[in-house]
């Protein structure tokens, strides 16, 4: 016999959670994690790069959280998740210092070669960047194992147009979702900072905003990522089965 329950905020879905320590090839240590689907073959990947740590981002915060705690269950996803250099969370804290995204960029390296390694079957590797995130996305994520880049809330703080320009020629999906509220970069400047990125593809999301605060804000974020990786498993469901 088996139950519906709700999906809520507290809601931890079964899954295979290893922890990683990735090797920079700086020589630092970083904090990760690894969240498998239980059983389900593996249908993409999805590296997720945090906000401004100097802010609280970590990865820990909660649309990561989240993800990993849902996602490989509900969307047959894995989810790699870390602190990048200097970063504590729960999970503990990577070595170094942060370094506003300059040697950041032997993070994102460790983390693209860790996922293409340890899930060398699977092509449908994504980078999702939220926030400062964003902006190491643009800038150091183009390996390329990695099929594209999803952005949320992305200010384009430290991005240059250079940075645009070269995944425009790359020609690699670019999804943007920027909250109607966003405090950094709401849509219509969005549209015109990212104006030489010609194939990016921009979904505005009313009443949202920059921290995607609450569960109804949490679910739109996790759906338009699932409709991009895995879209048979698109909507998600808002309820899971308990056994009695």
């Amino acid at each position: 016999m088996t139950r519906l329950e709700v999906i809520r905020a507290a809601t931890v879905l079964p899954a295979r959670r290893i922890p990683v320590r990735l090797r920079t090839d700086d020589g630092l240590s970083l904090v990760g994690e690894l969240a498998l689907p239980e059983s389900a073959p593996i249908a993409g990947v999805l590296i997720m790069l945090h906000p401004l740590p100097t802010h609280g981002g970590m990865m820990d915060s909660h649309i990561y959280r989240k993800a990993a705690n849902r996602l490989p269950a509900l969307a047959d996803l894995a989810i790699f998740r870390f602190n990048t250099r200097g970063t504590e969370s729960e999970q503990g804290k990577s070595e170094g210092e942060f370094t506003n995204g300059v040697d950041e960029k032997f993070d994102v390296a460790a983390a693209i070669e860790f996922v293409a390694n340890e899930i060398s079957e699977i092509a449908n590797i994504w980078v999702v960047g939220w926030s400062f995130g964003t902006d190491l996305a643009l800038k150091h994520a183009r390996d390329s194992r990695v099929k594209g880049l999803i952005l949320l809330s992305p200010p384009l703080r430290t991005s240059q147009e250079s940075d645009l320009e070269w995944w425009a020629q790359d020609g690699r999906r670019v999804i943007a979702i920027v909250p109607e509220f966003d405090d950094y970069l709401p849509p219509a400047q969005a549209r015109e900072r990212f104006a030489k990125l010609t194939q990016l593809e921009m979904i505005e999301v009313e009443n949202g905003k920059h921290l995607w605060i609450g569960e109804p804000s949490v679910q739109r974020i996790h759906n338009e990522i699932v409709k991009i990786v895995n879209p048979t498993k698109y909507p998600l469901p808002t309820e899971y089965e308990v056994a009695e």
